[in-house]
């Protein structure tokens, strides 16, 4: 997590300055201590007309605070509030249950397993798949 903590900001602070813009990176701060504890992402999918994926990642010691949850649904509003997307989905591992919480909270809807589709210490890991809609997202039902 700490690598990812010190590569991702870099890597945000470079894809804001390639226009047409395809991802975008928020980090997330501790509010009390101003202190980097995480960060999200939303990928604009050069596959999909507008798709995106999103992402997010916290430190451990800020695990069930709130952060995440508060992180996907500021990446939902974005994609669907001002790109005009149709489609966010985004992938955990099926061990991840505070992440599937987390998604499922914001009305992320589970979809199914993407199989061995990460490579993770030389293993093969599935992906269990999340996404919501923008009806759903306009619906509030979340």
């Amino acid at each position: 997590m700490r690598q990812e903590l010190e590569r991702d900001p870099a890597r945000s602070i470079a894809a804001a300055l390639i226009t047409p813009r395809s991802e975008y990176g928020v980090a997330v701060i501790d509010r009390e201590a101003g202190r980097l504890c995480g960060f999200g992402r939303l990928a604009l999918d050069p596959h999909q007309q507008r798709a995106a994926t999103v992402g997010f990642a916290l430190h451990p010691d800020w695990w069930g605070a709130g952060y995440g949850l508060e992180t996907v649904r500021l990446l939902l509003r974005f994609g669907f509030d001002h790109l005009g997307l149709h489609r966010i989905w985004g992938a955990r591992s099926p061990l991840n249950v505070p992440s599937a919480r987390t998604m499922a909270a914001a009305g992320m809807v589970e979809e199914g397993v993407i199989r061995e589709h990460v490579l993770k210490g030389g293993k093969w890991r599935d992906s269990v798949v999340h996404a919501i809609l923008d009806r759903e997202w306009a619906s509030g039902e979340r």
